[in-house]
């Protein structure tokens, strides 16, 4: 497998590289890894809270949560059985206060990256090698 930085498009010309390199570029105020690492986790909260909002206060989608059953013959049939729990469909509101969240929380998590040194591709390209591999068996 080509393991190139441009492998991964985000987008037609927006790699993961070109992400990270932005978010280095203009990352001033919350430089430190202390900042970063509570930012990552305010703004998955705040993803969080905004699917829950989608339920609760707007209702463009329900969750109708019932126990999984895990008691199948083979994974493959488990995958197929296995349920999100959602109904409905996110409005073009709620989808746009949540493509926000994310794409704020990928930043932090761009940012993380980059003081630690970690190519976020490079990170992308083993988790999907790994997933891979392993399938079903990676049990995610």
């Amino acid at each position: 497998m080509d393991t190139n930085l441009n492998t991964i498009k985000i987008q037609d010309s927006l790699s993961c590289s070109d992400f990270q390199k932005q978010v280095d570029d203009v990352l001033i105020r919350h430089k430190s890894i202390l900042d970063i690492t509570t930012k990552l986790n305010e703004y998955t909260n705040r993803i969080n809270r905004a699917v829950a909002k989608s339920v609760t206060s707007c209702g463009c989608i329900e969750v109708h949560a019932t126990r999984q059953n895990y008691n199948m013959d083979s994974l493959n049939e488990a995958k197929n059985i296995m349920k999100s729990h959602i109904e409905g469909e996110l409005c073009p509101n709620c989808k746009e206060i949540i493509e926000e969240e994310i794409g704020t929380c990928m930043f932090y998590l761009s940012a993380l990256c980059n003081v630690l040194d970690i190519d976020l591709s490079e990170a992308i390209i083993k988790e999907y090698n790994n997933i891979k591999t392993l399938g079903i068996f990676s049990l995610k």
